[in-house]
């Protein structure tokens, strides 16, 4: 009998993609990061319970490329600076792809809000810009001219918070209480410079990044980095807590109860 390729597969099988999950390339990417510090009490309202806002009011955008086996991975993120307890680390609002399989992985298994995008960073000699766009508007935009090279960071460990959800079934609420996801990455740096340049955020109804204004600008770098990454669950939260806040993860919540898109003529 021919394979059926939706039929089960052999335990060696499933062995061999656990090896190689366990083992991942080094990757490499090139990357621009803003840090800027907005409105306290608008960090704080998009906070989840139980995170609360640290100490001082930052906003981090990541946009960066990379190449995975000859095949091209835009990537970015737009977090905020918080507390769970006392441990400090991002609540990550935004994180847009460019392929869905890196949607999905990041998604499914450590609840990281990613959504399809057009993401790029574009250099012509000193000058680097990097945009996300989606549903037409592009609603991030770090443009600048590359200046000094940085000295290099010591390898650090960084700390991101996600929640990990699914709608209910029946369209009410949540299947089980989210779980509260912290996340590790190792990250090492082999390349850093300067950028002297203006963060760009447009308003967009399905990604509103401009609600956290640029108060203050505190730095606009240009650099390659590689990061390993690790994830657990650091508690269950209530669901009343975090359903007010559902929104943060979908386009449209109700998207599942609309009518078909006309047909075409």
């Amino acid at each position: 009998m021919a394979r059926i390729r939706y039929g089960a597969r052999p335990a060696e099988a499933l062995k061999k993609s656990s090896r190689e999950r366990s083992s991942l390339p080094e990757i490499w990417s090139t990357g621009v990061m803003a840090i800027w510090e907005t409105d306290p009490e608008v960090l704080a309202a998009v906070l989840p319970p139980p995170l609360v806002p640290a100490d001082r009011p930052l906003v981090r955008a990541n946009i960066s490329g990379c190449d995975i086996n000859g095949h091209p991975l835009g990537a970015g993120a737009i977090a905020v600076r918080c507390k769970h307890g006392d441990i400090e680390g991002d609540y990550t609002l935004t994180m847009p792809m460019t392929t869905e399989r890196a949607v999905i992985g990041g998604r499914e298994v450590f609840g990281e809000p990613k959504k399809l995008a057009d993401v790029k960073v574009e250099r012509d000699g000193d000058s680097v810009v990097a945009t996300v766009n989606r549903m037409g508007v592009t609603y991030i935009e770090v443009r600048g001219t590359v200046g000094e090279e940085l000295p290099l960071p010591e390898p650090r460990r960084t700390l991101s918070f996600y929640y990990k959800f699914l709608p209910a079934v029946d369209g009410d609420g949540f299947d089980a209480d989210p779980l509260l996801v912290h996340v590790t990455r190792n990250e090492r740096t082999r390349s850093a410079h300067a950028v002297t340049g203006e963060v760009i955020l447009r308003d967009s109804d399905f990604d509103p990044v401009a609600d956290l204004p640029v108060r203050k600008l505190i730095s606009i770098t240009l650099s390659e980095r590689t990061s390993d990454q690790q994830g657990f669950v650091a508690e269950r939260v209530k669901a009343d807590l975090v359903l007010p806040y559902i929104h943060q993860r979908y386009d449209d919540v109700q998207q599942i109860t609309d009518d078909p898109p006309p047909a075409s003529k």
